[in-house]
């Protein structure tokens, strides 16, 4: 299915934030930031259906996508990066949406910017990433070549069926010419920064408490789990719940990539929160 959408690119700085643009004008616009291992293009099918009566943007954050590369990749860098979209848009607030390292980043921006944020989802997001998880993310990241001969030869790799026709759409937008062949468009930072990792047991310090981050909050937020992610275990619920009194939960039956697995699960998690949202701005607007 092809999404229609349109293109453009937010400056901070000298850094160009691509980001992809669809719905209208009406109720409170939408953000949506991918994970680790996705880009823009991954949030379209989703925005659509979210976006009938309001506006949408799924972001390429720094170094992924069709945005530029960065010497900064910390979370306040990435989170301010949110705000630098909603700037040029001139929306002065949004309800955000964050997919795993997007979450991240989302969850850091309406800590700090608690007047921008409506609203806030996390998709299977939690500060605590399960040491199975991690290591199956790490080896992935680090298997990618700098090239692939063909596109055939990516989806072969990522596991992705050539001849499914959506899937291909998705891998020609995901993949640049390089000398050599295809690159995945993410900066190969993330790459070798795992493949340390792995070499080492050395994790990277993230400079900030997340935990704090989430306690924080103070938008209404909703953590949607996939129930049978590998990166965000059962036992680790009760412990983001503890952390802020703002934040509920829903289960979804997908694996980590929450909105690709059960895009309907994920709808169906989504549009009540949304819907609640709107009725309390109703009673506000009454009152």
């Amino acid at each position: 299915m092809t999404v229609s959408h349109q293109t453009g690119v937010a400056r901070s700085g000298d850094l160009a934030l691509h980001y992809r643009r669809l719905g209208h004008p009406g109720g409170t616009p939408l953000v949506f930031v991918h994970g680790l291992s996705f880009f823009s293009w991954d949030w379209l099918e989703a925005a659509q259906a979210l976006a009938g009566d309001r506006e949408a943007a799924c972001m390429d954050m720094r170094g992924f996508g069709d945005s530029g590369r960065a010497a900064d990749y910390s979370v306040p860098a990435m989170a301010g990066d949110i705000g630098t979209l909603m700037d040029h848009f001139g929306w002065p607030r949004a309800i955000v949406v964050g997919h795993s390292m997007g979450g991240r980043s989302s969850a850091y921006f309406a800590a700090k910017n608690p007047s921008r944020v409506a609203a806030l989802v996390l998709v299977d997001y939690s500060p605590d990433n399960a040491p199975a998880g991690s290591k199956r993310v790490a080896q992935s990241v680090a298997a990618v070549p700098d090239a692939f001969a063909t596109i055939e030869e990516a989806m072969a790799h990522f596991k992705a069926d050539p001849k499914d026709a959506k899937k291909r759409a998705r891998f020609e937008a995901y993949l640049a010419p390089v000398p050599g062949g295809l690159a995945v468009k993410r900066d190969p930072h993330f790459r070798d920064q795992f493949r340390k990792t792995l070499a080492t047991g050395e994790r990277p310090k993230l400079g900030v408490d997340m935990w704090q981050a989430l306690a924080e909050l103070r938008s209404p937020t909703l953590v949607i789990r996939g129930a049978r992610s590998d990166i965000f275990l059962p036992e680790t619920v009760d412990r983001v719940t503890t952390a802020n009194p703002r934040i509920r939960v829903a289960e979804v039956d997908a694996g980590h990539n929450v909105a690709g697995d059960n895009l309907a699960g994920f709808l169906a998690a989504v549009r009540p929160f949304l819907a609640s949202l709107e009725e309390k701005s109703h009673e506000h607007a009454r009152s």
